[in-house]
């Protein structure tokens, strides 16, 4: 029996070069032990000498998928993670297509590590909470976090791309990650005891979060499921969690008190409509179901530096679906789409065409914010071909789901997106476009556009352009009501 001993949790590099000697040495995975520096196991462990491979040419290859696989899945706090993959890479060597079979077990199970290890990173990123400690230029900041995995390396260049121009740290209880503005360290884990409690803004961030807690949005399985209460301890606004949801059940219990008996003449016009009904509950569940795959969509590398997917929101089965190219600042941090200065804009000019966005299913393009870090300015950036490709698929499925009469398309990145090519603005804006027997494209500027016109004059006539457009849309929207 052969032990290898790497020398810390996370040391890929050192279990890549003992399993490609081991598996050059003929070394079977049932007789090789794997164990880490400081386990109690590995004190009273007799180390044998891997075998030196039969030539010094001799040499072999796997897919670089599963080179990428181990490198996240070693982060895993499974103990027989390092034998698993052993094992996996001892069958790679005569079976090179088998990371396809998503039945054999090792495959399955490194799968699921990986899996695992990627959401334990984007819960870190989401859930982080800094405190300030010192005042002004003697100010840092740290945060407390308990992950599930051993994901602190992973997840900590995340951090120091967010927040390259502060100080601050994150404890663990495995491994502590430190910024310095130039550089991340690491230190060994510490006690709860040593992190901070409170600082001087804390109850500033409870009145904020209070502020922008909606109770007619409220869904508490699925906040459940995606903030778990684990992580509720750490977090400022945890103490007002349950008192908000319980406020806004008062309140929808009082709604329904006060409701009229009698349903409005427009809720009892047609006896047949429980099948529209169905419909509306099915698509609801449907676009629920998409919410939370877009959530862990690792499709291309924007999720990395973004807060979270911001997902499309509206009727499920809204007669006009409007389309913007990403996220911006305000929407990365709030998980909702155009609620910025963009947002803004685009409410303005959606009264003033007579459109209730309320009525309107909104969303965009790409679902991660691209952005440039300049200090504390988080600088919009263009998202590529392959980025609006790869995040094509919800924007096709938001529609499949929502199937409207008409989408509208604001800026060429949208553009790209629903009519599939790049598509110039001012050459296409004005007209429908058809994109099948039931649905129609109309493309217009982007509300942000209108924002950079450094021009008072141009940019309300701009303004008066995109209002013209939406009032196309508008049309549309009445005549879909007068057919239903």
């Amino acid at each position: 029996m052969i032990t290898i001993v790497l020398k810390h949790e996370t040391d890929f590099d050192g279990w890549r070069q003992a399993a490609r000697t081991l598996a050059l040495g003929g070394v079977k995975p049932i007789d090789v032990t794997w164990s880490v520096e400081g386990d109690e196991e590995q004190l009273f462990a007799t180390t044998g000498m891997a075998p030196q491979p039969r030539s010094s040419t001799e040499t072999f290859n796997v897919p670089a998928k599963f080179v990428e696989l181990a490198s996240i899945a070693i982060f895993h706090r499974d103990r027989e993670r390092f034998a698993v993959l052993y094992r996996l890479l001892w069958q790679l060597r005569s079976h090179h297509d088998l990371l396809e079979v998503a039945t054999d077990p090792d495959v399955s199970r490194v799968l699921a590590m990986a899996k695992a290890v990627r959401r334990d990173e984007h819960k870190m990123h989401a859930f982080v909470r800094f405190r300030e400690i010192g005042r002004e230029r003697d100010a840092r900041y740290v945060a407390w976090f308990e992950p599930e995995h051993h994901i602190v390396e992973l997840a900590a260049p995340f951090f120091a791309r967010r927040f390259a121009d502060m100080p601050w740290s994150i404890l663990t209880p495995d491994l502590c990650a430190h910024w310095d503005g130039v550089a991340i360290s690491f230190s060994p884990g510490v006690n709860k005891a040593e992190a901070p409690t409170s600082d001087r803004l804390e109850e500033t961030w409870r009145r904020y979060y209070a502020a922008i807690f909606n109770p007619a949005r409220l869904k508490v399985k699925a906040m459940s499921a995606e903030m778990p209460r684990k992580y509720w301890r750490n977090l400022p606004e945890a103490s007002m969690i349950k008192p908000l949801i319980a406020g806004a059940a008062r309140a929808t219990n009082a709604m329904i008190a006060e409701a009229a008996t009698e349903p409005a003449k427009a809720q009892k016009r047609l006896e047949e409509p429980m099948r529209g009904k169905t419909k509306t509950i099915a698509a609801t569940d449907e676009l629920e179901t998409l919410r939370e795959e877009a959530a862990a969509c690792r499709a291309c590398p924007l999720w990395k530096d973004a807060t979270q997917t911001v997902f499309g929101e509206g009727p499920p089965h809204a007669p006009i679906m409007l389309v913007g190219e990403q996220p911006g600042d305000k929407e990365d941090l709030a998980g909702k789409p155009f609620v910025g200065p963009a947002g803004q804009m685009l409410d303005r000019a959606l009264e003033d065409a007579g459109i209730d966005r309320g009525k309107v299913y909104v969303t965009n393009a790409v679902k991660h914010f691209k952005f440039v870090p300049r200090g504390k300015i988080r600088l919009h950036q263009k998202p590529s071909t392959s980025e609006i490709k790869a995040c094509r698929q919800w924007y096709e499925r938001e529609q499949a789901a929502i199937k409207p009469v008409l989408v509208v398309a604001m800026g060429a990145t949208a553009a790209q997106s629903v009519l599939g090519k790049i598509t110039p603005i001012n050459k296409n804006r004005g007209h429908l476009i058809d994109l099948d027997d039931e649905t129609k494209a109309l493309v217009t500027v982007h509300p942000s556009y209108l924002l950079r016109l450094p021009d008072a004059e141009a940019k309300a006539r701009e303004y008066q352009h995109f209002v013209s457009d939406l009032r196309i849309a508008a049309a549309e929207l009445r005549q879909a009501a007068d057919v239903a």
